[in-house]
């Protein structure tokens, strides 16, 4: 029922489909009847069976990280589609996310991970990982699957989330500026910038911008923080320095 469910979640359009982790090749047998077809996985033993099973496949053995190296996975368009594990999956993300020939990304991950990538201005919750992900694509988090969906069972509750790209890529610096932001996210905004830049500066910035000094940085919202990155830089703050990177410009 969700395999089907995750089919249904799609992107309807004609580019490569890449899974990672296919497994034992329950959603890979569905995938293969749609669009062109990659697979990466990284367990040899998955790897024997997949080839027996699927001898059509174009199937990729080894640690997908590794034919990452170039920041592109692919040289043609591509919608990304995986089962990831919590160890990994934010790191897969932030790579698909800046990749600019991955054009969607469906991937099924712990729910935890998944409100973190979606959340909202203002949710405790909200931080770098929000700000980046909605920078370059709507977020959406499609269905949750419970533990006993899954043998073994795991410990905590999975969600399929949906990243449709608008933007080909995010900027790594404000990404790097985002880190240092949310580096203590109980503390407050000019508390964590004050670890980089000159709190005098912070200070001046956030009384041109009418930024409360106590504000925390999950209650600034994404096109504050660009802001606040363009002054810190020395940028002036016109229509092409936020522009780049805010969703407001959607191609």
């Amino acid at each position: 029922m969700y395999v089907d469910k995750i089919i249904e979640s799609m992107p309807k359009d004609e580019n490569l489909i890449v899974e990672i982790g296919p497994g034992l090749g329950d959603l890979t047998e569905k995938l293969l009847q749609k669009n062109s077809l990659v697979a990466y996985e990284i367990d040899e033993d998955l790897c024997k069976i997949l080839k027996d099973k699927f001898p059509q496949l174009e199937l990729v053995c080894g640690d997908v990280l590794d034919s990452w190296q170039t920041g592109r996975l692919r040289e043609e368009n591509y919608n990304l589609i995986a089962n990831l594990p919590y160890y990994v999956a934010t790191n897969i993300i932030l790579k698909a996310l800046n990749d600019e020939n991955c054009k969607n990304i469906l991937v099924l991950i712990q729910k935890e991970v998944a409100e973190k990538f979606s959340a909202s201005v203002g949710e405790k919750i909200y931080g770098s990982l929000s700000i980046i992900a909605s920078s370059i694509a709507d977020v959406d988090i499609q269905f949750d699957i419970p533990p006993q969906a899954f043998n073994p069972a795991p410990k905590v509750m999975s969600s399929v989330i949906l990243f449709k790209k608008f933007k080909p890529k995010y900027n790594n610096d404000f990404a790097k500026f985002l880190k240092i932001a949310f580096s203590q996210p109980r503390k407050t905004l000019i508390k964590n910038l004050s670890s980089k830049y000159e709190k005098n500066t912070i200070e001046i910035v956030f009384e041109k911008l009418n930024i409360q000094k106590n504000m925390r940085p999950h209650q600034i919202s994404k096109e504050l923080f660009f802001e606040v990155f363009s002054e810190l830089k020395g940028e002036t703050n016109n229509d092409n320095n936020t522009k780049q990177y805010t969703n407001t410009d959607k191609e």
